[in-house]
């Protein structure tokens, strides 16, 4: 893939489609690390509603110590929603084009380490279980943060509740039965054909995310990772190489 087209996945100058495109592949990687991590540690860790939920069953029957699980996991994910804020409006204050190259750069090393811990230390896998959970809700929530601050929340990856509504929405617009536009001038009701694909495309990868991933991992174990990783590597280098290159640039500039 051209550089050129790495880079505008990421640019700060954002378009509906690199929005999209981003934000596909983004749903694709989701839909692998949900199915694949829950072959591996037996648990979902994108969507928030179910933890919260498990959380006020555990409460009710006195079960503290899931309490407190949970709550670790919400407040992994959290973290990593804030850690994009952190690093995206640090970006912004600098003015540096790869401000959302940044966390996807992040999200690759916290991929790796997953691979690597579970690789490397699974005869003590109930040790590590833990700590591959909350990397995991981690890598989520600085995820889900990344795709919604680029596309002005627009766009959800992690979890699919949002785009299976937003398809709901338009589908009842679609089969919105209009009457006669003189007889209904202030309501003729018209779906987005456009939004609509978009949506559906979303899905679609994340759902092939989801079998791909769970296949690789039952195949080849943590190391599955591994390509997810490099790709984000590889979007993220793209647009930070041009930073990199421009203050080279101006670093060469003679003193005036």
């Amino acid at each position: 893939m051209p550089i050129n087209t790495l880079q505008r996945l990421t640019s700060a100058d954002r378009t509906s489609r690199a929005n999209y495109q981003l934000g596909s592949y983004l749903a694709f990687i989701a839909g692998a690390i949900n199915a694949g991590g829950f072959l591996a540690i037996n648990r979902y860790t994108s969507h928030m509603s179910g933890i919260i939920s498990a959380v006020g069953d555990d409460l009710a029957l006195g079960n503290f110590t899931a309490v407190l699980a949970g709550l670790a996991l919400l407040a992994s994910f959290i973290s990593g929603a804030a850690t994009t804020s952190i690093l995206v409006n640090w970006g912004l204050r600098r003015k540096i084009h790869s401000r959302y190259a940044l966390p996807l750069l992040l999200e690759a090393f916290v991929l790796l380490l997953f691979g690597v811990v579970g690789a490397n230390l699974s005869a003590y896998l109930q040790l590590t279980v833990p700590v591959l959970v909350f990397l995991l809700c981690y890598v989520m929530g600085l995820q889900n943060a990344i795709i919604t601050k680029i596309s002005k929340a627009e766009i959800r990856t992690t979890h699919m509740t949002g785009i299976v509504t937003d398809m709901g929405i338009e589908l009842g617009k679609l089969l919105y039965w209009n009457q006669s536009e003189e007889a209904n001038k202030n309501h003729q009701v018209r779906h987005n054909p456009q939004k609509l694909k978009e949506y559906l495309l979303i899905l679609s990868m994340f759902t092939a995310g989801a079998v791909i991933g769970a296949s690789a991992f039952k195949h080849i174990g943590f190391i599955s990772v591994l390509p997810i990783s490099i790709s984000l590597i590889g979007i993220a280098l793209a647009k930070i190489y041009q930073d990199l290159k421009g203050l080279l640039s101006q670093s060469g500039r003679p003193a005036r």
